[in-house]
C-alpha cells in the first residue's frame, strides 16, 4: 500500500469488495428452488426460536422501545407481543429474540455465526415499509421479498465467513451481520448500487465488537442480544443511506493507515473462495434437536446414544474423552466454574454432561437450578477434550461441511463404551429428508407454546403451502405473531 499519498485528498474508487456486494443485491436474480424452500424453513424456524425465547426473561426484558413510551403505532411489529416499533429498534427486537437461545441457524468456516440472525434487519423493515405502502395505497412486500433477501444476507455472511476469520483478530461474528443485514435493507428501502456502496462503507467503518462476552472469563448475555444490536445498525446506516443521502467512504477497507485492513485486519485483504449466488442458503445448518452452540451438536447426540449405557454408571466413570474440531477445541473447551446460561451453552463438557446424566438438553437445561446439580461438574472434571484432525478436515471441506464429534466413557473397572462418533448433525444439508420434519415439530411446538391457537393453524397451514406465504403481504404475516 505504500505507494499512496497519504496527503492526497483525491476520491479513490470504492474499494472492490464493496462494489461486488452492491452488483450482487441489485442484480443478481436467485433461481434455485432449494434455496427458497429452504429460507423458508429458516423463516419459519427463526421465528420459533423467537417464540421460544419469550419464555426467558432476561430476552424479554430488552424488548420494547428503548425508551419507555417510544412506540411508533404503525411500525414494525415486534414478534410474541403487541410493541408497534421504528424499525431501528425493532430490527434489535427481532435480532435478539432469534438469537437469545442460540437454536437458529449456522454457518460454519473459517468465521462462524448465524445468518439467519439477518432477520431481525429483514423482517423489520420488510414490516414497516409494507404498512407504510398500505397508508400511502402503495403495496406492501410480500413473503416472497423477504425470502429473496434473506437468501441475498445468507450469501454476504456465508461467502465472508468461508475464507476470512474475524475471531482470530478479536472480532465477534456479528460484524458481518451488520454487514449483510446493511447491504439488503439498503435495497429495501429503494437505494441503488451507490447507497449501497455508501451503506457498506459505514459499517465497515464501524469496526467490530470485541468477542470477549463469548469466551472465558468473561462470557456473558451480551452475546445473545449482539447480532440484535447489529442488526440495529445496519437500519441506521441504510436509512441514512437512502433517506438523507449521507456521504460514503470508498476507501473505508484499503485506506493506509487509517482504513479496516490496517486497522482491524492485519493489513490484509479479504478472501474469498466463491462469486456470490445462493450456496449458503442451500447449505445451512439447521439447529433441530438441541440448543447448543453448533460445534457440539453431533457431540450432543453422541452424548444421547451413550445415556441408557452410563445412566445407571455414573459414579463408576473413570473418564471421557471427547474428540471435536479445532474451531469446538478454541471455543467451547472450558474447565472451572461456569457462572451463567451463557457460560453453559458455551462448554462442551456441560453439553455432554447433561445428556449422559439426564437423556435430554433444553433450553432450561442452561438455568442456575439444573447447573447446581453436583453430578455435572462431578462428569465435566473427567472429560478430556482434544482435536481430531480428520473432524477439523471435514470441517473445511466445501463439499462436506462436516462438524464432527466422538465421545467414548470409561469406567473404573477396565471397561469403555464404544466410541461413539458422528460426522454431521441432523440439521446439516445431508439429512435434509430426515431433519425438515423435525425441525417443524419444533416450530410448531414452540408457536402453540406461546401463540393463540387459531393464529398457529394460520401459521402452520402456510407452512404446508408454499406459494400461498410466499404471496403473503409482510404485514399480514407478521399480524399472525402478534399478541
Amino acid at each position: 500500500m505504500s505507494h499512496f499519498d497519504v496527503r492526497s485528498a483525491i476520491r479513490p474508487q470504492p474499494d472492490q469488495p464493496m462494489v461486488d456486494i452492491a452488483d450482487y443485491v441489485v442484480d443478481y436474480t436467485i433461481d434455485s428452488r432449494e434455496a427458497y424452500d429452504t429460507a423458508r424453513y429458516m423463516l419459519l424456524d427463526s421465528l420459533a426460536c423467537a417464540m421460544l425465547a419469550m419464555k426467558f426473561e432476561g430476552c424479554v426484558k430488552h424488548l420494547g422501545p428503548i425508551v419507555p413510551g417510544a412506540i411508533l403505532p404503525g411500525g414494525a411489529i415486534v414478534p410474541g407481543t403487541n410493541f408497534e416499533l421504528d424499525p431501528v429498534q425493532a430490527a434489535f427486537n427481532i435480532g435478539t429474540q432469534v438469537r437469545w437461545l442460540d437454536f437458529n441457524d449456522t454457518w460454519l468456516a473459517a468465521e462462524w455465526g448465524h445468518p439467519s440472525d439477518n432477520l431481525g434487519a429483514i423482517l423489520a423493515v420488510a414490516d414497516y415499509l409494507s404498512r407504510k405502502e398500505l397508508r400511502d395505497g402503495g403495496q406492501p412486500l410480500t413473503i416472497r421479498d423477504v425470502l429473496t433477501a434473506a437468501i441475498k444476507a445468507h450469501e454476504i455472511q456465508g461467502c465472508y465467513a468461508l475464507k476470512n476469520s474475524f475471531n482470530r483478530v478479536g472480532l465477534d461474528h456479528v460484524i458481518l451481520v451488520r454487514l449483510a443485514s446493511t447491504a439488503v435493507t439498503t435495497a429495501m428501502l429503494g437505494g441503488g448500487k451507490d447507497e449501497i456502496v455508501t451503506a457498506v462503507s459505514h459499517s465497515w467503518i464501524d469496526n467490530g465488537v470485541l468477542r470477549t462476552y463469548r469466551h472465558a472469563p468473561n462470557t456473558g448475555p451480551r452475546k445473545s442480544w449482539a447480532a440484535g444490536d447489529a442488526c440495529r445498525r445496519a437500519v441506521t446506516h441504510a436509512l441514512n443511506a437512502v433517506e438523507k443521502q449521507v456521504v460514503g467512504y470508498p476507501s473505508a477497507l484499503s485506506a493506509p493507515t487509517w482504513g479496516f485492513y490496517d486497522i482491524a485486519f492485519g493489513g490484509k485483504p479479504f478472501e474469498f473462495e466463491r462469486p456470490f449466488g445462493s450456496y449458503v442458503m442451500e447449505n445451512v445448518l439447521f439447529k433441530i434437536s438441541f440448543p447448543a452452540e453448533f460445534h457440539a451438536q453431533t457431540a450432543v447426540e453422541c452424548a444421547m446414544q451413550l445415556h441408557p449405557l452410563v445412566k445407571d454408571r455414573l459414579d463408576e466413570i473413570e473418564r471421557i474423552e471427547i474428540q471435536t474440531q479445532e474451531a469446538g477445541v478454541r471455543i467451547i473447551d472450558k474447565t472451572g466454574p461456569l457462572a451463567n446460561y451463557a457460560d453453559r451453552d458455551h462448554c462442551i463438557q456441560y453439553m455432554v454432561a447433561v445428556p449422559l446424566i439426564f437423556g435430554r438438553l433444553t433450553a432450561n437445561d442452561y438455568n442456575d437450578d439444573v447447573a447446581a446439580d453436583p453430578r455435572i461438574d462431578a462428569l465435566r472434571a473427567k472429560m478430556a477434550v482434544s482435536e481430531n484432525p480428520r473432524f477439523t478436515q471435514d470441517y473445511f471441506d466445501p463439499d462436506k461441511r462436516y462438524i464432527g464429534n466422538s465421545v467414548q466413557v470409561f469406567f473404573k473397572d477396565g471397561s469403555s463404551t464404544d466410541r461413539v462418533s458422528i460426522d454431521f448433525p441432523i440439521g446439516h444439508r445431508k439429512r435434509r429428508g430426515e431433519g425438515i420434519p423435525v425441525l417443524m415439530a419444533k416450530c410448531e411446538a414452540a408457536l402453540r407454546a406461546h401463540l393463540p391457537a387459531t393464529q398457529v393453524d394460520r401459521i402452520m397451514a402456510l407452512a404446508a403451502d408454499p406459494a400461498r406465504l410466499d404471496a403473503l403481504p409482510v404485514d399480514q404475516f407478521m399480524n399472525l405473531y402478534r399478541v
